[in-house]
């Protein structure tokens, strides 16, 4: 794609969408540590260390301290499972259900993983990429925590319902709809989890095991939040490693070359141009972080796609490589926030890329078609022409 005369994009958020973001990440990661856009009103962090240590500070939260629901959701069923779901809580709330999650996820077979989502991926229909790249994994995610196959198309299609309420940009019909969605799901949830024993193997019986007895609404609405994360998430993910394919040269011949270096396509994707471009933290007391002065009340913006190409994160950055001896990236988050999904999320990818392949994507086509990007104040999600 031809990219040169395109102008650079206004500011980190509209940087997310921009065909190419990252000759203006890199600029910006050469300015402040900390910069202030005030039309935003709010501090911009780019730089690896930075966010590193913003993730870590306990004065930067996940949520306003005034409003930890949003307030266009607050008193709703999507507000409720908003409100109980860890990665949205700090605390307390946090610590209650995060590590019986990251217990549960941790013991997963994640060639098991790709081998049922290959089989999904072969039953589900999808009409076009964009249809594959968010339905697929979601279901996915279903398999694996025990829901019989037909009732899949439907779990993705909730899913998809419920987390457009967590954009800005959701309209009052998309806030119904997700509200309608999250009810459904917590009764569908609910009697899954009223089902004895659990499927032997799913992730909802090594769930159980972690937390046994355990049937409270909080639980529930995280069992649901697998779902939600992993929609925009990893649909993101998978599409921009079939950008990734179409986009950079010689890589569609190494991949058909080695079938299995498709998890490090999705592995090094998720670092070179990740699907969650930015997170915001807000303080809650005042606080110093790369030497700047913050007060309460104030937000910050961690920009995870600059920092991923910090050359101080990862030598040569720019470079999108198979091989890298000490992969590491920030878009899944780092420290007390860190998503403990991000295998899965990336051996769901893995294996949707490889479903397409198998179906006999064409590159070439692919790369003549091009693409676009969703609407997002934060996911870098493709849509393909």
């Amino acid at each position: 794609m031809e990219q040169e005369h395109i102008d650079p994009p206004a500011d980190a958020i509209a940087a997310v969408t921009h065909p190419d973001p990252y000759r203006w990440y890199a600029r910006l990661r050469g300015g402040p540590a900390l910069a202030r856009d005030e039309r935003l009103r709010l501090w911009v962090a780019s730089r690896a260390e930075v966010l590193q240590e913003a993730f870590a500070h306990p004065a930067l939260r996940v949520r306003p301290a005034a409003e930890p629901v949003p307030r266009a959701i607050a008193g709703t069923p999507a507000g409720e499972v908003f409100g109980w779901l860890v990665r949205m809580n700090d605390g307390a709330a946090h610590a209650a259900h995060k590590p019986v999650l990251q217990r549960a996820l941790g013991g997963l077979d994640l060639g098991g993983v790709r081998s049922a989502m290959r089989r999904i991926a072969a039953q589900l229909p999808a009409p076009n990429l964009d249809e594959a790249c968010f339905a697929w994994p979601v279901a996915g995610v279903g398999h694996l925590l025990g829901f019989a196959d037909e009732a899949l198309p439907l779990l993705a299609d909730w899913t998809r319902d419920l987390v457009a309420c967590l954009s800005p940009l959701s309209t009052e019909a998309q806030l119904h709809a997700a509200s309608e969605a999250a009810a459904a799901l917590m009764a569908r949830f609910e009697a899954l989890v009223a089902a004895r024993p659990a499927r032997e193997g799913s992730l909802l019986a090594a769930v159980r095991a972690q937390a046994p007895g355990d049937v409270s609404r909080a639980l529930l609405a995280n069992l649901v939040g697998l779902l939600s994360q992993t929609c925009e998430a990893t649909a993101g993910l998978m599409g921009n490693s079939l950008v990734a394919l179409a986009r950079e040269p010689g890589l569609a011949d190494a991949i058909a070359a080695r079938a299995e270096s498709i998890v490090a396509l999705v592995e090094e994707t998720a670092r070179h141009d990740p699907s969650v471009q930015n997170t915001r933290r807000f303080v809650a007391e005042p606080a110093t972080v790369a030497g700047t002065r913050l007060e309460a009340g104030d937000a910050v913006l961690l920009v995870m796609g600059a920092a991923n190409r910090d050359p101080l994160l990862n030598a040569q950055p720019e470079r999108f490589m198979l091989e890298r001896s000490d992969r590491r990236m920030l878009g899944f988050g780092h420290g007390p926030h860190g998503c403990p999904g991000q295998a899965l999320a990336c051996a769901l990818a893995a294996a949707g890329v490889e479903a397409l392949l198998a179906r006999g994507l064409d590159v070439a086509a692919l790369r003549q078609g091009g693409w676009d990007y969703r609407a997002s104040v934060n996911a870098r999600i493709p849509i393909f022409r």
